[in-house]
């Protein structure tokens, strides 16, 4: 069960640094447009330092996400620690699924979805329906 306090932190700060990294931007880029310094957007994202609600509300705003995004799976998050996040963490954090994802979201609609329909055949179908 996660635990309150730091381990929250630590989980926000990795959304934070998550999503920063799929829109391309540099925590200095992230700082300028929040109105801080890089040093902080670093702070945040290793969880060192809480978010307060104003600050959370501006990086929701930075990113073109709701402020919801940050504490999306948060609940689940024991679960995904108990089978090492091999699934999401990790994964993510490659810069080559980053590249593949922004890459994905450039397509229009149609092109993505014959891309997603390509992938699951090469799969064998296994992608579940989202």
């Amino acid at each position: 069960m996660i635990s309150m306090g730091n381990d929250i932190d630590v989980y926000l700060g990795k959304r934070l640094r998550r999503r920063r990294r799929l829109l391309g931007l540099t925590q200095q880029q992230l700082a300028g447009a929040v109105g801080v310094r890089f040093q902080q957007i670093q702070k945040y994202e290793c969880g060192a330092n809480r978010i307060s609600a104003a600050r959370l509300w501006q990086l929701s705003e930075a990113l073109e996400v709701p402020v919801g995004y940050f504490y999306d799976g948060l609940s689940d998050q024991a679960r995904q620690e108990a089978v090492g996040e091999a699934e999401g963490g990790e994964m993510f954090a490659r810069k080559e699924t980053l590249d593949l994802v922004r890459a994905y979201y450039l397509l229009g609609e149609r092109p993505r979805r014959r891309l997603l329909d390509l992938a699951k055949s090469l799969n064998g179908g296994e992608l579940a329906e989202a």
